[in-house]
This record gives C-alpha cells, structure tokens and sequence, in this order.
C-alpha cells in the first residue's frame, strides 16, 4: 500500500526536541515532493504559566510570540537550504493539541510531524503530553520524533 504526502503540517515549539522532526519532515518532504507548513501555537497565558514558571508573567505573550516566530525561520531556513518550500502559521490562544488537529484536519494535511518533550512523572500527568493528545485526536497521520 503506497499513502500519498502532499502536505505536512510541522509542529514545532522551538526546542532543541523539535530539530529530529525537522530533519523527518524535510526528508519526506523531498522524496514526496510535498510542501510543509511550520505550525508555532502560542498556548493560552494559563497553560503556559503552569508549564514555565509565575517569571514568566511580564511580557509573556510577546515573548512566547517572538519565540514562535523564530522557531518557525528555523524550520524555513533549513527547508530553503535543502530546496523544501516551508509555510508559516502562528495560531495564538489555543490548546496546542486541539490547535495542532484542527488546523491539519481544516488544511487537509496528509501528516502531521512532531518532536517529542520526553515529559514524565507529574508534570507529564499535570500537563499531559502535546504529542499524545495529538496522536489520539488526529484524523491524520502523525510522526512522533524523539
């Protein structure tokens, strides 16, 4: 059974975890000759603030933004370096599970590429796992990177 990939929706938080997903999806990007969308969601105050710490109060969402938009440049400049056209989108104040599912279910992406936190123990439990929820959520296909 061959599965076509036209397009592939990257989620990436900017972590040093999201690089292997990077090189995943730019590698099947090319054999497939299909076009990847760089996908940063900046996750409500709320979240955010029980994943990083109360320092993280002042500034926090122009912070976090331009957090996104550079990992976002990362991914473009590595794709242009190996000739894979790359798309931005930043989605602001959402769930970053639902986010992530919603947006490859409404841009009918064929696969969906993450890198993995490697959370365990209570902030796993606390917090959940981005990439679980992912996983269990989807109607497409996705790829967990450690």
């Amino acid at each position: 059974m061959s599965v076509e990939i036209n397009k592939i929706v990257l989620a990436t938080d900017g972590s040093e975890n999201v690089k292997n997903a990077i090189d995943w999806s730019i590698e099947i990007a090319k054999t497939n000759d299909a076009e990847i969308i760089a996908l940063y969601v900046l996750p409500n105050p709320g979240v955010t603030l029980a994943m990083r710490g109360e320092n993280w109060v002042k500034g926090l969402h122009e912070h976090l933004k331009e957090e996104g938009k550079d990992a976002i440049q990362y991914v473009v400049d590595t794709g242009e370096n190996e000739g894979v056209k790359v798309d931005r989108m930043i989605i602001e104040d959402k769930n970053p599970a639902d986010a992530i599912v919603d947006f490859a279910k409404d841009n009918n992406a064929d696969l969906i590429v993450m890198g993995t936190q490697g959370r365990t123990g209570l902030s796993h439990i606390l917090l959940g796992s981005v990439a679980e929820n992912v996983v269990r959520h989807a109607k497409r296909q996705v790829l967990v990177v450690p």
